[in-house]
């Protein structure tokens, strides 16, 4: 695989930003990794990290590049900071950095496919939530999402955002516009459901030890009610990296990739 790590300058945020990018490569040599390269343009991967975390932690916390280097795909790791992948209330426009601009940017740089069959999201935590955003709202972009242990019910009624600071705030502005506006994904879920559109498919999984687990039955439980293409897993597993190193090795084995 070839890791490297992107700088460039967004003009949606108006700032540089930073990603980490694998891609594939063919080797005979590295010791340990049996480097595979398809013909044409690279599946793409995008990763998302969570709250506490950056564009780096996925590299440091599993052996991500290890995992795909027998696939032939590319892995795109963006720094979002802890934005929620939203248009900020007081703050940058991560969304549309993150939903537009980032994989334009990608595909000039490299050779990533723009065909949807072979797009795909994943993430944890915050980057559940993103990623399961991301395909929620743009359906005609990602064959496929995945959630590791993500926050996927946000609404105020459920959720205290006190407890996580001002994050939610300067993120969302006020709560009392939170539940049904873009960001919410139970209304994003029951949209999807009445479109005539394409649907992605979706799969999240969650630690029974985790304190998300109520928020991932919430969601579960209505998206599986909606009919949508849905895997859902549990099982022992708290909010660590033990428990993510584990399932985003499923989350690869079960990703629609090109035969």
């Amino acid at each position: 695989m070839a890791l490297m790590e992107c700088n460039f300058f967004s003009d949606t945020l108006g700032l540089c930003c930073s990603a980490k990018v694998i891609l594939p490569q063919c080797t005979v040599s590295q010791i340990g990794l049996k480097g595979v390269v398809g013909s044409g343009e690279f599946p793409v991967l995008y990763l998302l990290h969570g709250l506490s975390d950056d564009h780096t932690t996925w590299l440091r916390r599993t052996s991500i590049e290890r995992y795909a280097s027998e696939l032939g795909l590319a892995v795109v790791m963006p720094a979002v900071h802890r934005s929620f992948y939203a248009d900020m209330a007081s703050g940058y426009p991560y969304w549309t950095f993150v939903s537009e601009e980032l994989p334009q940017i990608c595909r000039s740089f490299f050779r990533i496919s723009s065909a949807r069959e072979h797009t795909y999201v994943a993430g944890l935590s915050m980057g559940g939530y993103g990623a399961f955003k991301l395909a929620l709202r743009c359906p005609q972009r990602f064959a496929a999402a995945a959630s590791l242990s993500g926050a996927l019910d946000l609404s105020p009624s459920v959720m205290d955002w006190d407890d996580l600071g001002s994050d939610l705030r300067l993120v969302f502005g006020d709560p009392k516009g939170f539940d049904g506006s873009g960001h919410d994904l139970m209304r994003l879920a029951r949209q999807l459901a009445a479109s005539d559109g394409p649907k992605p498919k979706l799969w999240a999984c969650c630690g029974t030890e985790d304190s998300l687990i109520e928020a991932n039955h919430r969601f579960r439980d209505q998206v599986q009610e909606l009919g949508l293409d849905f895997h859902y897993e549990e099982g022992p597993g708290s909010h660590d990296w033990g428990y993510w190193d584990e399932q985003i090795q499923r989350v690869l084995a079960w990703l629609p990739l090109p035969a």
